[in-house]
């Protein structure tokens, strides 16, 4: 008798070079049941196969490109994941260009569990693989 095969998990990628950040928001989420995968630079992101469900956490100041960048970058390769911008005190041109970019921002310090709610949320939304 074959095993029937479980469907890919929802995959939270997190981009961001601050090593302590990634490992955070790695243990709080895989506590919460998510599959994470962390990146520390965008070129990884981008070789990365996305392809399936899931959603981004990337911080806004990262090496080279910056979040909105990449996210943009994604989307030209047609990567459309529901994704999340962390930043700190984002100026207003920053918050202009990711609410035209259809990215919500979620500001650190990353307090309670909104963080959480919203990756909850795009889980709902976001479509399998």
């Amino acid at each position: 008798m074959m095993a029937l095969e479980e469907p890919p998990a929802f995959v939270v990628h997190i981009v961001d070079d601050d090593p302590a950040v990634c490992s955070s928001l790695k243990f709080a989420l895989e506590v919460d049941g998510f599959n994470v995968q962390t990146y520390a630079r965008s070129e990884d992101v981008l070789a990365a196969d996305l392809s399936c469900g899931g959603c981004m956490i990337v911080d806004y100041n990262l090496p080279g490109i910056n979040g909105l960048d990449l996210l943009r970058e994604l989307d030209r390769r047609h990567v459309h994941l529901p994704a999340f911008l962390i930043t700190s005190n984002p100026a207003l041109h920053v918050r202009r260009r990711a609410t035209d970019q259809g990215v919500a921002i979620i500001e650190k310090p990353l307090l309670g569990n909104q963080l959480a709610e919203a990756v909850r949320d795009s889980f709902v939304r976001s479509r399998p693989c």
